[in-house]
């Protein structure tokens, strides 16, 4: 297989893993495959973030800003089948209502929504919809590209860098560890993203990096402590709260 074709093949894999579009990776699942395509992730995420901007900045053009702002967030959503939020809401009811490791686990595998999960879902969403609201359309657009590639590689950070504890989870591939380059690749797809915003406004792009990178080392460190690793539920809320970080920071600019 040609290295082109190859790496095709594990962009294909990291859209149908992290995506619902219509994309079909013709490939067997094969852990080692799936740990390297997570150095697209970031690369998946800039994809969702220029669809939910194109959004923004057409339904911009009919409908006021908060409106236009809810459109896009809930684009970017559906998008993703909701796999971050869900995410969020387990990690927020396991690590609020868990008094150890083992409870905490526990109450993250039940489906049901909690109080601290609804409560974490409510803020996700309306922050990230109030804080869009308030840029300019075209900050705004760049804003939601970065912040989309950089939560990403947030949450393939936390993956290198901590031990998975399901491994018959969705996210065993990383049980072995991801290959060396997963991180710089997916670094630098943050910062490429980043781009356009930074021409707009170098200060809000540094603000959105900085911020995604602090929001996502606080919760690593903390939900670390309290599992003793990472589940396929933290790293959901890794993203969410990156992509939160990165909007703070960049509005905090703009």
């Amino acid at each position: 297989m040609s290295p082109l074709r190859r790496e095709t093949g594990l962009l294909v894999l990291a859209v149908t893993f992290l995506t619902r579009l219509p994309l079909r990776d013709p490939h067997p699942y094969a852990p080692a495959r799936m740990a390297a395509a997570a150095r697209y992730f970031a690369l998946v995420g800039g994809v969702i973030g220029a669809l939910a901007a194109g959004l923004w900045l057409a339904a911009g053009l009919v409908w006021s800003a908060p409106v236009a702002a809810i459109l896009a967030i809930a684009f970017g959503i559906l998008l993703t089948g909701a796999l971050h939020e869900d995410g969020l809401c387990d990690s927020a009811d396991g690590l609020g209502g868990g008094r150890t490791a083992a409870r905490a686990l526990e109450i993250m595998r039940d489906s049901r929504i909690g109080a601290y999960g609804a409560l974490a879902l409510i803020h996700s969403v309306g922050l990230r919809v109030a804080l869009l609201a308030a840029m300019p359309p075209t900050a705004g657009a760049a804003a939601l590209l970065g912040a989309h590639s950089a939560s990403r590689a947030a949450a393939t950070q936390l993956m290198a860098s901590a031990p998975y504890l399901r491994p018959d989870g969705a996210g065993g591939f990383a049980a072995a560890g991801l290959p060396a380059n997963v991180m710089p690749t997916a670094l630098c797809t943050a910062i490429l993203c980043s781009l356009p915003l930074g021409l707009i406004d170098a200060r809000a792009a540094l603000g959105g990096l900085v911020g995604a990178a602090a929001l996502a080392l606080v919760f690593r460190r903390w939900s670390v402590r309290r599992l003793g690793g990472h589940t396929g539920d933290t790293l959901g809320a890794s993203e969410q709260l990156a992509q939160i970080g990165y909007l703070l920071g960049a509005a905090a600019w703009l």
